[in-house]
């Protein structure tokens, strides 16, 4: 039996729908949208006395429910398909005397003006609004005026929709133009055996009298899972919202039929605010047996802990749910403008939405472990927040890590699953004559102020190979014993040029980093590209060693580190000016486009005869080491002295570094392109 349209045009012709009515029969057929999901929301816009028109009523149970239960029983009934009049007033019979059924054009009425209360569409504009051809608009506009027209002010208009995004945009517009007031509401299932996988939605249109002038548009949103309603503060926004609902409920219907196969990212946003509050990434595990009790698990991150490795990557993550054991596992991190009470209130909270996330079979009533790191959610200070005008806003936390180590992160909000910045902080020390805490007594709040800055220590893998690097520098060999030696590879004696284009920098490394300036130490408030150039054409050739660590603004660019306009030749020809003959270019060079690494690499071997390359474990960082001359060329056991000279040097007590600078395995590490 054929009852799909030939054209589109044909939904909103009787013909088509008297044929369709005639071969359906009795049986009541309900596009989407069933009473028992559709009756909250009912309930809270049509009242007992209201009088009630339904548009294109066809042969739904919708008013017969919504009369038999006493939501309302003044219902009047209309649709242009002759057949299904017939059909639904045979139905009803004397059953519901207060109720009508009326052959009517819902484009053309006959009932007089403000002649009821509330009018209820479901699915009729759905069908109406098939394209945007001009006469389709046309009709709509029609649609529109009349049911305005025979409407209280006061009164509301609901529709029932799958929210078709010409058709949402069309209706709010249109309304909110009039002076209405604009809600959406998502229904909480969506229609008979579940055969929309979209999510039904009811645009709640309230009549006012319109303003004269430009009055502020009033439009909501109220998602299924909460009563009070979001504002929005455009139309584009709200139909953007309305589509974020429409891809999780087809994401949902994917991931609880068939494993994914790529990591599935998502946000889940504050209800108040709607701001981000968790990120969850769906991770499934193929080399998992599943059992019962290891189908599904959630993995609360610590606080501060989402940029490691090991949360914040995808092969990071896949380990994570290898090694825990689970087929499928949901991370999620914690966003640091929320607050949270601790884990059992996380659990409180996500434990109906992760469910949406199940993988194929899992039983409904299944008890889902909630893991962590030491049974925490971790924690998260935030010291300092502003806005640079170069790297826009900005945060500087101290976060909990591995044991009882704090440390201080600086992160730019723009990319904000990057450090940025990041050192340990030493324990708080008991001033003299203080006694210590005993361990019965109350701990330190998380709030509490931790110790200074530990200058001891470098948190960056890719910042220790920078410093290694040094182990290529030309000079006298120091040999055991010699401290003059292991004080050159020391640099003890070194003067430092920093220059940074950003002055806020400056300010938030000297207050919050324990960084301060000195003989041996200055600070160049300028644009990298324009110091090095003045340099080149003033004073050349006299920098022993020359790091690069430049951030990228550009995030369109494929190449985060550096800016593309520091690894061009005419600039990379200025830093070999400006390098003595036996020195070196350390470069730190973050870039995930395969071609435009190769380019990069390509300039550097024409300018710089010697190049070595120290990839970082885990990560896309790779440190370049350029030498102006071939003859700075070193064998293996000449570097193995070297860096074991400095390892040994950055040991003594009273070093301002330790030996986690030198790798142990630069010689196995390091090699030459």
């Amino acid at each position: 039996m054929e009852l799909l349209p030939r054209s589109p045009a044909e939904f909103g012709a009787a013909p088509y729908w008297d044929r369709f009515f005639r071969q359906r029969g009795q049986r009541a057929f309900e596009w989407y949208g069933a009473f028992p999901e559709l009756c909250p929301v009912l309930h809270k816009y049509v009242r007992p006395r209201d009088k009630v028109l339904v548009v294109g009523c066809g042969n739904s149970e919708l008013s017969e429910q919504m009369y038999d239960v006493g939501m309302c029983e003044d219902i009047v009934n209309i649709d242009i398909s002759d057949a299904v009049i017939r059909q639904m007033r045979e139905r009803s019979g004397s059953r519901r005397p207060k109720m009508s059924y009326l052959l009517m054009d819902v484009l053309q009425m006959d009932f007089p003006d403000a002649h009821f209360q509330v009018v209820l569409d479901k699915g009729t504009l759905d069908a109406l609004l098939t394209d945007e051809e001009e006469a389709t608009l046309a009709k709509v506009d029609q649609m529109f005026a009349e049911i305005s027209r025979v409407l209280q002010v006061g009164g509301r208009y609901l529709c029932v929709s799958l929210a078709q995004a010409h058709v949402l945009t069309k209706a709010v517009q249109y309304f909110s133009q009039e002076g209405w007031v604009v809600r959406v509401h998502q229904v909480a299932g969506s229609g008979d055996n579940q055969q929309f996988v979209l999510p039904v939605f009811v645009y709640v249109m309230t009549k006012f009298r319109k303003i004269p002038g430009s009055a502020p548009q009033i439009l909501e949103i109220c998602p299924e899972e909460q009563d009070k309603p979001m504002r929005v503060e455009s139309v584009e926004r709200l139909v953007a919202a309305v589509k974020d609902r429409q891809h999780y409920a087809l994401l949902c219907s994917q991931l609880s039929k068939t494993p994914c196969r790529e990591q599935v990212s998502l946000d889940l946003c504050d209800k108040e605010s709607g701001k981000p509050r968790y990120t969850l990434h769906v991770v499934d595990s193929p080399s998992v047996k599943p059992s019962r009790e290891n189908r599904f698990a959630i993995f609360i991150i610590p606080q501060g802990r989402e940029t490691e490795w090991l949360f914040g990557t995808e092969e990071g993550r896949r380990q994570l749910a290898t090694s825990a054991g689970f087929g499928r596992l949901v991370t999620v991190a914690l966003h640091r403008e929320q607050h949270y009470e601790g884990m059992a209130g996380i659990q409180a909270e996500l434990s109906g939405k992760v469910m949406e996330l199940a993988p194929p079979g899992l039983p409904a009533r299944q008890q889902v472990p909630f893991l962590s790191v030491g049974g925490d959610i971790g924690v998260r200070t935030v010291r300092h927040r502003d806005t640079s005008p170069l790297s826009g806003e900005y945060v500087v936390e101290d976060v909990k890590g591995d044991g009882t180590c704090y440390f201080r992160r600086l992160i730019f909000l723009r990319n904000r699953n990057v450090v940025q910045s990041e050192a340990r902080l030493l324990a708080p020390t008991p001033l003299p004559g203080q006694k210590k805490r005993r361990k019965d007594k109350k701990k330190p709040s998380p709030a509490e102020p931790p110790g200074a800055i530990d200058k001891s220590y470098l948190c960056c893998e890719h910042h220790k190979a920078m410093v290694a690097g040094l182990c290529l520098l030309g000079g006298p060999d120091p040999l055991p014993g010699d401290k003059a030696g292991s004080e050159r590879l020391c640099w003890g004696q070194a003067r430092v040029a920093v220059v940074e284009i950003d002055p806020s920098m400056l300010e938030v490394a000297t207050r919050w980093f324990g960084f301060s300036q000195g003989d041996r130490m200055q600070v160049h408030i300028s644009d990298g590209l324009d110091y090095v150039a003045k340099l080149a054409a003033e004073a050349p050739a006299q920098y022993d060693a020359i790091m690069f660590d430049v951030d990228s603004k550009d995030l369109t660019v494929g190449m985060s580190c550096p800016p593309p306009a520091f690894v061009e030749k005419p600039f990379l020809q200025k830093v070999k000016t400006i390098l003595k003959p036996e020195g070196i270019f350390v470069l730190n060079l973050v870039c995930r486009d395969a071609r435009l690494k190769e380019s990069v690499l390509a300039t550097l071997r024409d300018v710089f005869p010697l190049l070595y390359t120290r990839r970082i474990e885990g990560e896309v960082n790779e440190i370049l080491f350029c030498q102006p001359s071939p003859e700075g060329r070193r064998d293996p056991a000449e570097l193995g002295a070297r860096a074991r000279a400095l390892e040994g040097a950055l040991r003594e007590p009273g070093r301002p570094w330790d030996s986690s600078y030198v790798l142990a395995d630069m010689l196995q590490a390091v090699r030459i392109l």
